[in-house]
């Protein structure tokens, strides 16, 4: 396993080195994470999108190629089978649905009797080839985690390109016709992302903002609202660096550092699976190339998910993303 001295340094706007997150664990009382028992398989299918947002972690737009292959899918739902402590499959990308084996994967995981969530960006459904999509997932009872970074068009635009907000509350309407965030069989989450180099505001009364926005505007209806730190690697690493701001916001994090986000991170109780069956601690982790050191690297080296508990896992100095403030992971705020 790579140790977190090997991974990147990144300075404070003081030029000092970012402190260890491993460090920051120590002085909290806590030692170095360990994996607990995986409920959660998390399996990027691949960098393809139709958006090329500015804070993606993935990297992920129109012109990548990369993308999870069937046969990788078939082993992933045979680990799947053979792991029945598995609850949850966590479908992501770039933009899932657009991975040609994305039905196949869904399909398999439902038969097997797992919860699936999808991803999803919301103006996927509108593209070409993706007519029946929403009505796809409906049919098998797949849960949609969607990115709506505000309820203001301008913020999204902004974020995510012209014309991405009006698309995305339109595909929200029909997701919301086909009985999504107004029956329990059929719950649509969506997530907030900051547009710029803060903390995201408290969950909960961002949640009354968004749901009074989106009712009163657009009649839409929603479960939950899921606020999402943005990590500093990547393209908002990038675009970061290039406004000078890249060391400030990693000091923001280091210095909101809350212990009691620890005990919900992710990665306790996740796996991540690349598009090339690389395993890896999470999806950050994932894209940073954070990989295990052998005899376990893929998910042809493990029979069953349940071999990896108690596994260490890999740190960096982008933790500290996950445990600042209230919290952040793919389910939202932690405290």
């Amino acid at each position: 396993m790579q140790d977190v001295a090997s991974t990147p340094s990144i300075a404070d706007a003081h030029g000092t080195p970012t402190p260890s997150f491993d460090d920051a664990l120590g002085r909290s009382g806590f030692g170095r994470l360990a994996r607990a028992a995986v409920t959660t398989l998390q399996v990027n299918v691949g960098k393809r999108c139709n958006q090329a947002c500015h804070h993606c972690h993935v990297d992920a737009g129109p012109k990548r190629t990369e993308q999870m292959d069937a046969r990788t899918v078939e082993r992933v739902l045979t680990l799947l089978a053979a792991s029945p402590e598995v609850e949850l499959v966590d479908v992501t990308g770039g933009a899932p649905e657009l991975n040609p084996a994305f039905r196949d994967l869904v399909r398999g995981a439902r038969a097997l009797g797992r919860r699936v969530i999808d991803r999803c960006n919301l103006t996927v459904l509108l593209q070409p080839g993706q007519e029946d999509t929403a009505e796809f997932l409906a049919e098998h009872g797949v849960e949609i985690v969607a990115s709506l970074p505000c309820y203001a068009e301008d913020n999204v635009d902004r974020q995510r390109g012209r014309g991405v907000y009006a698309q995305s509350i339109a595909a929200l309407h029909r997701l919301n016709a086909l009985g999504y965030g107004r029956n329990d069989r059929l719950p649509l989450d969506l997530v907030y992302n900051p547009v710029g180099a803060f903390l995201p505001p408290a969950q909960a009364t961002l949640e009354e903002q968004y749901r009074e926005q989106l009712r009163e505007r657009h009649g839409i209806e929603f479960r939950r609202l899921l606020t999402i730190t943005n990590m500093p690697i990547k393209r908002f690493a990038h675009d970061l660096e290039r406004q000078g701001k890249l060391a400030e916001y990693l000091s923001l994090l280091v210095n909101h550092f809350n212990p009691q986000t620890v005990d919900g991170l992710m990665c306790r109780t996740l796996v991540s699976v690349g598009y090339d069956g690389r395993l890896y601690d999470c999806d950050f982790n994932q894209m940073l190339e954070l990989a295990w050191d052998a005899p376990v690297r893929t998910i042809w080296d493990v029979e069953r998910l349940a071999a990896l508990a108690g596994r260490e896992i890999v740190t960096g100095p982008h933790c500290f993303g996950c445990t600042a403030g209230a919290g952040s992971s793919c389910g939202g705020a932690l405290a």
